[in-house]
């Protein structure tokens, strides 16, 4: 039985439930540009260097709390971890609304990362739990298409709710569906095939046969202290980092980059920055699919990555006398920062066993919010310190090569597949 047809309504009954999840998951993290955009730091007083660390902090609480929401998914439940971690960033979320001062402002933020910080690893040991090799980087694309197509139907929403009612209301509003959400999320999702009812048993052993197929291939890895010290694991680690420095650099002041050099409204504002998760979510779905078609993922990263690299260049050397070119570069950058998304993840699931491969992404993805508290802060403090993004241009264009350099250095999973296979390692 191929993998095409094992079960194939496990598509439709997991798939938008994963997306709606990170979807509002990506929408509490990402609206904190806006609200600078709007006018947060002149209402409560906050200065252009202290405003980027503001908006930055969601990631170092981001960074601390990935790997014991990792384990407790993998050896526990994603189910209930996900369901408290609903409630609480949603309850998070709207009480940025309504904050009067700067540190309860830090507070909230800080929280809001940690409270959100296990859904990542989470849900890509949720898909690895449902899904084969062969399906994984497809799946892994409809999870995080929640973060593009989030912020592009966000940035237009966001600026009208900003442009009517200010950035307390916005907050408010983008923070509750979280809350709903989980009871859904609650009553809809089971951890594993063998325990819903809506899979037939022949359905089921075919599926728990062909993950029991893969795992056999993979060399065993006793722990996560091994797994950590695995030459991918840790190349791939730094690998991520450095492409968070451009991507949560983009993402969280593309909005103010947009409205200083065009000097547009809120409304206008948010209509431009909606066109690159256009544009990304398009990238992503082809990256995967043909990831997926061909069984190749470094192939389908480091070209992407490149790209944006080069888009981040061409906009410094226009400078801030361009803008409309300058943009169509950062819609081009928007795109290939996201589109390599499913096919890396699926790298590691490829390469590790089950009982660390979730540790293991979550290492991965703690390094990606380090990079990304670093790309938000420093490209927030060059925009503010030099009153241009040129400088944050150059920054993100650097680490975007950098991380181009580290993929091409990871051992290529088939590779790696190969060795492990070999009677060397008594297979």
């Amino acid at each position: 039985m191929t993998s095409t047809s094992l079960a194939p309504r496990r598509w439709w009954a997991i798939m938008p439930i994963v997306f709606i999840t990170y979807s509002l998951a990506y929408l509490d993290r990402a609206n904190y540009g806006f609200a600078s955009a709007a006018g947060i730091n002149r209402d409560l007083g906050i200065s252009p260097g202290l405003s980027s660390l503001i908006g930055a902090l969601f990631f170092l609480g981001y960074f601390f709390f990935q790997l014991p929401g990792a384990v407790y998914a993998e050896r526990r439940s994603v189910r209930t971890l996900v369901f408290v971690s609903l409630v609480l960033w949603g309850g998070c979320a709207a009480l940025t609304g309504v904050v009067t001062n700067i540190p309860s402002l830090m507070a909230i933020r800080f929280v809001l990362g940690v409270v959100e910080a296990a859904v990542m690893p989470a849900m890509l040991i949720f898909i690895s739990n449902w899904f084969t090799k062969k399906e994984r980087s497809r799946a892994n694309t409809f999870l995080i298409l929640g973060n593009p197509v989030t912020v592009l139907w966000m940035s237009v929403v966001s600026g009208y709710l900003v442009h009517a009612f200010g950035w307390r209301h916005m907050f408010i509003a983008e923070g509750v569906p979280a809350v709903v959400w989980s009871v859904c999320w609650w009553m809809l999702v089971r951890d594993k095939p063998a325990q819903v009812s809506w899979l037939s048993d022949d359905e089921k052993r075919a599926l728990d046969a062909a993950m029991r197929a893969e795992q056999a291939a993979i060399k065993p890895v006793r722990n996560y202290a091994e797994a950590f010290r695995t030459p991918a694991v840790m190349l791939l680690s730094a690998q991520y980092f450095c492409w968070s420095i451009g991507v949560y650099g983009f993402v969280l002041w593309l909005p103010s980059i947009v409205k200083n050099g065009s000097a547009l409204g809120m409304v206008e504002t948010g209509w431009l920055s909606a066109v690159p998760y256009l544009a990304a979510t398009i990238a992503m779905l082809a990256a995967s699919w043909a990831s997926d078609k061909l069984d190749n993922r470094r192939a389908f990263v480091w070209p992407f990555l490149l790209v944006g690299a080069l888009a981040f260049a061409l906009s410094y050397a226009l400078g801030s006398t361009h803008f409309w070119i300058s943009y169509a570069l950062l819609v081009v950058a928007g795109a290939a920062m996201y589109a390599p998304y499913g096919p890396f993840f699926a790298i590691v699931p490829e390469l590790l066993p089950k009982n660390v491969a979730g540790g293991a992404m979550a290492l991965i993805n703690s390094m990606g919010a380090l990079g990304s508290f670093v790309g938000s802060y420093v490209v927030g403090y060059l925009n503010g310190a030099t009153g241009s993004p040129a400088a944050s241009y150059a920054f993100m264009s650097a680490a975007l090569l950098v991380s181009v350099g580290l993929t091409l250095a990871v051992k290529p999973q088939r590779a790696a597949a190969r060795a492990y296979a070999s009677p060397a390692h008594g297979k």
